[in-house]
């Protein structure tokens, strides 16, 4: 009897929480009913970006199963043989691998640690700047670069850079010192990456830190100057903490994208003199995944390039959430 009572009872809790969960799910359905009634125009025009991301951003990675399959052209991605890991033992065997994560790693690392602070320190300074002209002035020619294009900016640094008449080589002569071939020393790659996209990119990243700065509560500045504070301690106490947490956002993006060098840029600057630093993983699946077609394999080469972002972007995620409260998720 009392095993009875026992399973009744339970049968009884079981039947409320369902009847409580049908409830809140009817609850739930007529809120989003009298929203979309409501605000059915937001709703349209919501529609079209959400379908873009479905159709050109979610539906493709369904053909990431590539990556764990012998792609044979006939039979399809769905109707070719399953390899599993074959692919992504192939890459890690490969004696260029640790090369590959190295220099990927290196120029990202650098870019990271060099090019992060750069916009945050314009954004500061422009915001310090009284006289309007001069500062639009500053923000013009700092944001121009950001708008030529990746073969007109290559084109641009290898003239400068020319071993005979490039501008800098000639500079160089004019001052009693010898020529250089900066593109074709192996060690100077990451330098040359590194600066030129500071150049080019920096004043449009600045950008997201005025508007930051620009939402700073002006009651801030008026106490601190009532206080007799001086710049440095205004940028100091209210400047930096006022933008800190887009700093954090931004800077945990940046890191989720530590192994997503961009392509185009290093496959021009690259040549056979300074290939050993400048392979990255990018250059590596086109020259030997797409232009061999061996697309098996340049899928599986960027699936472990997606994960390892993924990895450092949850990673990071985490760590600025539990030390400063700010996160994207």
């Amino acid at each position: 009897m009392r095993n009875l009572g026992g399973s009744i009872l339970e049968k009884g809790i079981e039947i409320e929480r369902s009847r409580v969960a049908s409830i809140e799910r009817g609850g739930l359905l007529t809120a989003a009913t009298k929203s979309f009634r409501k605000h059915w125009q937001l709703y349209l025009i919501v529609i079209p970006p959400a379908l873009f991301f479905l159709i050109f951003k979610y539906y493709p990675m369904l053909n990431a199963v590539l990556a764990f399959k012998d792609y044979n052209v006939t039979k399809g991605i769905w109707g070719s043989p399953w390899v599993g890991f074959k692919h992504f033992k192939l890459f890690f065997d490969n004696p260029i691998f640790w090369t590959l994560i190295k220099n990927t790693l290196l120029i990202s690392g650098y870019l990271l640690i060099v090019g992060f602070p750069i916009p945050i320190l314009l954004a500061l300074a422009l915001n310090e700047i009284r006289n309007g002209k001069f500062k639009r002035f500053v923000q013009l020619v700092s944001f121009a670069p950001y708008f030529i294009s990746t073969v007109v900016m290559v084109s641009i640094i290898m003239l400068f850079l020319a071993p005979r008449l490039g501008f800098v080589n000639v500079a160089m002569n004019h001052f009693g010192l010898g020529s250089i071939n900066f593109l074709g020393e192996p060690g100077m790659f990451r330098s040359i990456y590194v600066w030129s996209d500071i150049w080019q990119t920096a004043g449009y990243s600045a950008v997201i830190f005025l508007a930051a700065l620009a939402g700073v509560d002006p009651s801030l500045y008026e106490a601190a100057k009532v206080d007799g504070a001086s710049r440095f301690q205004k940028i100091r106490h209210i400047d930096l903490p006022g933008i800190m947490p887009t700093i954090t956002i931004v800077f945990i993006l940046n890191v989720g994208s530590v192994m997503s060098l961009g392509f185009e840029k290093i496959y021009l600057l690259q040549n056979p003199l300074n290939k050993i630093n400048s392979e990255v993983i990018a250059t590596y699946v086109y020259q030997i995944g797409l232009l061999n077609a061996n697309y098996s394999f340049a899928t599986a080469v960027g699936l472990f390039n997606s994960v390892i972002n993924l990895i450092l972007l949850v990673g990071v995620n985490m760590v600025a959430k539990r030390l400063s409260n700010t996160s994207i998720w």
